[in-house]
């Protein structure tokens, strides 16, 4: 059966639709009204459960060519984002899984319990030269699940005991949980925190990022971590452009304040399915926004919605591209918060001793 099955809204979630898996030779229509709820209290709040599935991959860190991104490895300990961020550019990658980019994506979430064990493997190779590795960079590291199954800590621990250079980027105030590794980790230079703050409007981001933090609250772990000695970027990303390119300076402001050191951004971009999730979030929580966003977008986007040149797909093309980029640089460098991040120190790295072996003689 092809079609979306469609709620004008459910509760904590930003999808309302489960776009058409375009790997599937048959689509599925679902009946929310037979799914299980965690908890009664769900009831009430019409939220679908989410659902933790195991993950049996055998590998933990990917890597990555894209000229588009500045780390080569990451890792992510769960696959699916209960976050629900309205605009997330990895919901595709629940298709592949055979679920949808949209409710499944927010409600079924992998989770790779061996992580600390395989990143425990793939320092030990000896080839390995200690690059930089990040956590995250598809789903975030930090969203709810980390709170039960603690694999981003786990892995953090074995980060710490090798002295491995890792950089984080989340929009969870949950990292802060964690300063003590990473205090660690920054005693050796091998540690960098991206918090990403799209709104300081927590009305917007209760609808548009549901399950993530309060954007008080982030700012609170860049002060947290910043006190700490760990250091801490802010990311802006993605700008909605018509909807929240106007905070940016704003942004910025509050998170040179809350003491982060240098700033990143991206421009809203829509892959694929993300386009039915967003475009629809958008009808139905900023229906006065939506015709202004949407010209916005393929303004910066030569007409389109998406664009996949390298290059281009972090930042987009145009007028209004280059004003946002404009105001992003200016602003930056008002509050302290502009130039290049020194590299991570890898000088201090040492190999994990594995179960059964022992540490290399040199």
């Amino acid at each position: 059966m092809s079609g979306r099955n469609h709620r004008p809204n459910i509760r904590g979630r930003a999808a309302a639709v489960q776009p058409d898996n375009p790997y599937l030779r048959t689509q599925r229509l679902d009946d929310f009204e037979h799914v299980a709820e965690d908890a009664d209290y769900l009831d009430s709040l019409d939220r679908p459960a989410t659902e933790y599935l195991d993950d049996h991959s055998q590998t933990i860190v990917a890597t990555n060519d894209s000229p588009d991104v500045s780390f080569n490895y990451s890792v992510n300990p769960y696959r699916g984002c209960a976050h629900g961020c309205s605009y997330c550019y990895a919901r595709p990658g629940h298709e592949y899984l055979g679920m949808s980019a949209g409710i499944d994506f927010e409600t079924k979430i992998l989770v790779k319990r061996r992580a600390p064990e395989l990143l425990r493997q793939f320092l030990a190779r000896p080839q390995w030269n200690a690059e930089t590795i990040v956590f995250s960079g598809v789903t975030d590291c930090y969203q709810p699940a980390e709170r039960e199954f603690q694999l981003t800590r786990g892995c953090l621990a074995v980060a710490v005991e090798c002295r491995q250079p890792i950089g984080i980027i989340t929009k969870n105030a949950l990292v802060a949980r964690d300063v003590d590794l990473l205090q660690e980790l920054a005693a050796h230079d091998a540690v960098r925190v991206a918090i990403s703050v799209t709104t300081l409007d927590q009305s917007l981001a209760r609808v548009m990022e549901p399950r993530t933090s309060a954007p008080a609250a982030r700012l609170r772990a860049i002060e947290t971590l910043s006190a700490a000695g760990v250091p801490t970027h802010v990311m802006i990303g993605p700008i909605v452009p018509g909807l929240t390119d106007s905070e940016v300076p704003a942004i910025l402001k509050a998170a040179s304040e809350a003491g982060a050191v240098r700033s990143h951004h991206t421009l809203l971009r829509l892959p694929s399915t993300v386009q039915d999730v967003f475009l629809d979030w958008i009808r139905r929580q900023r229906p006065n926004h939506a015709a202004k966003v949407e010209a916005f977008i393929r303004d910066a986007r030569g007409g389109k919605l998406n664009t996949t040149e390298f290059g281009q797909r972090m930042r987009g093309t145009g007028p209004l591209a280059e004003q946002i980029e404009q105001t992003f640089r200016v602003f930056s460098k008002r509050y302290g918060l502009a130039g290049e991040s020194p590299a991570l120190n890898r000088e201090a790295f040492r190999p994990p001793r594995i179960a059964g072996g022992q540490l290399p003689l040199f």
